[in-house]
């Protein structure tokens, strides 16, 4: 497959999503509900999970295979108060010291007036610096579409990985394309130029390994092997180290 046709690939109904890969990764899970502030969005889950000797937390979002859940968690499009949950999370992660794991799979954030007025791009910036600034272990896994801040929010990690037919973008190549060349007809051109594939990305050393994936399907073998190595490694430092080698990483890439 070429760009294009990955980027296309990545948004199938027939690919792995995050509660699918949570319930199948973890040998106990609980979900936790609600931001404490406005609802409980379905675009983004999240709570603790046990894997091996290891609790963690877990934030993914959630797209749906069929129609209805698509319109349950609004397309994999998190709203505001999604990302409020995300920071509850996260917080929570770090204050009882358990290593954060997150799931990404969306277009981006929810582009709505409603959004914007409820605060989207202040909760997309305080998640990033919630997320830059844990003191635990964090783990950020794009197993689908990866598109724009608000997939960028819960991947300010330690280690970044992708499974094989995932992609990850500043934002899709229609919207490349129509900027670009003024027509999102030229997307497939669009999509080769921003090298977006997990095999573009781990040779630009964006991000750290690629998942091993079956039938589009995420290998949750491969992806518990990666989760535990790191987990090893990363238990073996201080907070004052995981949060250097975090902030390390980010300006590799910067340069």
């Amino acid at each position: 497959m070429d760009a294009y046709e990955k980027v296309v690939n990545a948004r199938s109904k027939d690919r792995s999503i995050s509660k699918e890969i949570i319930e199948n990764l973890f040998d106990d899970y609980f979900y936790v509900k609600g931001d404490r502030a406005f609802g409980d969005s379905q675009a983004i889950i999240g709570g603790l999970g046990e894997l091996d000797k290891y609790t963690l937390t877990f934030i993914g979002i959630q797209k749906g295979h069929e129609i209805e859940e698509a319109i349950k968690t609004n397309f994999g499009m998190p709203e505001p108060h999604a990302y409020r949950k995300a920071i509850r999370l996260m917080k929570a992660a770090e204050k009882f010291k358990r290593p954060l794991v997150t799931f990404i799979d969306t277009p981006g954030a929810y582009p709505g007036v409603e959004a914007e007025e409820r605060g989207q791009h202040q909760l997309i910036a305080d998640c990033l610096m919630t997320m830059a600034g844990l003191r635990v272990p964090s783990l950020a896994f794009i197993i689908g579409e990866g598109g724009s801040g608000g997939a960028l929010a819960l991947a300010l990690a330690n280690k970044i990985y992708m499974g094989e037919g995932a992609v990850f973008s500043i934002l899709s190549p229609e919207g490349f394309s129509s900027i670009l060349y003024k027509n999102k007809s030229r997307a497939r051109e669009a999509a080769d130029l921003m090298r977006l594939t997990a095999k573009d990305l781990y040779e630009d050393k964006i991000i750290d390994g690629i998942v091993e994936e079956v039938d589009n399907k995420i290998k949750i073998s491969n992806l518990k092997k990666t989760i535990l190595e790191d987990l090893k490694y990363y238990s073996k430092l201080s907070s004052d180290k995981i949060l250097k080698d975090r902030h390390e990483k980010f300006r590799r890439i910067g340069v």
